[in-house]
């Protein structure tokens, strides 16, 4: 189980992102945190992979466990070698290398290469969620499409097979047909490997779809949660999340862009 129990974060001991942030990830589910951007979804990403030293950020308060196993005070690197790996927003790929070659940089940077694994049934794991890019592997990643992009940036976590994959907004930027096609492999992953996957989403219909459990952040908290399909029946998050009104109708931006004064939770 990964847990973070009350967790705050700052950056350059000054900036106070996330306060008292608790939140679950079973083994072998899907939980999805949904809200604006602001709100904090990146820098809980960043908190639970390591990532934070990259930008003078640390967990100032409370803790996040692995199995009971404290994370907050290790080196990202030891992190991933734990079973946790983080695919980035923005899809960032050395660009210069080929498909093939991001992939086994993915094996590398967990340190499957030194454990006798072989490399090549890893690949072949992958191509089995992306087909794609086996047609693709000899092609240089910068000139991959989108979509591509971010099957590879996904594949590549996979190659360092991994007990929880934090996926950072996998819809941004990409037609609806591909998001769909994102969404259903992510889906696959999980159902075939048993990997868990925390995502940052703010396509928050598909993400209620595809998750078991969600959490709703703003301004740092965790202003509410519960099973996808009990989230998707409450009315706030129906009205100020999916856009629709209180009969189902969808409503316009200009009736939910002062949605805040009217949301009970902050009541």
């Amino acid at each position: 189980m990964l847990t973070l129990n009350n967790i705050e974060v700052t950056y350059s001991d000054v900036v106070l992102v996330l306060r008292g942030v608790s939140l679950q990830v079973p083994p072998g589910k899907i939980v999805a945190l949904l809200g604006a951007n602001g709100a904090g979804k990146t820098t809980t990403l960043k908190a639970i992979s390591g990532l934070l030293v990259t930008q003078e950020g640390q967990v100032s308060r409370g803790n996040i466990e692995l199995d009971g196993a404290r994370l907050d005070r290790r080196a990202p690197e030891e992190i991933m070698r734990l079973g946790i790996a983080q695919v980035l927003e923005g899809r960032r790929l050395f660009r210069h290398l080929t498909t093939e070659e991001n992939l086994l940089l993915g094996a590398v940077a967990a340190g499957k290469s030194r454990l006798g694994v072989s490399l090549q049934a890893e690949l072949e794991r992958v191509y089995t969620f992306f087909p794609r890019l086996r047609d693709l592997h000899h092609r240089v990643s910068g000139y991959l499409s989108g979509g591509e992009q971010q099957m590879l940036v996904i594949g590549r976590a996979l190659m360092a097979h991994p007990r929880y994959i934090l996926l950072d907004e996998p819809s941004i930027g990409l037609a609806p047909l591909l998001v769909a096609e994102i969404f259903r492999i992510i889906k696959e992953i999980k159902a075939q490997s048993g990997a868990a996957i925390l995502l940052v989403e703010q396509n928050a219909r598909i993400a209620l779809d595809t998750a078991d459990y969600a959490y709703v952040m703003e301004n740092g908290r965790i202003v509410l949660d519960g099973p996808t399909a009990q989230l998707k029946e409450n009315q706030d998050i129906q009205e100020f999340y999916l856009g629709l009104g209180e009969l189902g109708q969808r409503k316009s931006y200009r009736d939910v862009k002062h949605y805040k004064r009217r949301k009970r939770w902050l009541g």
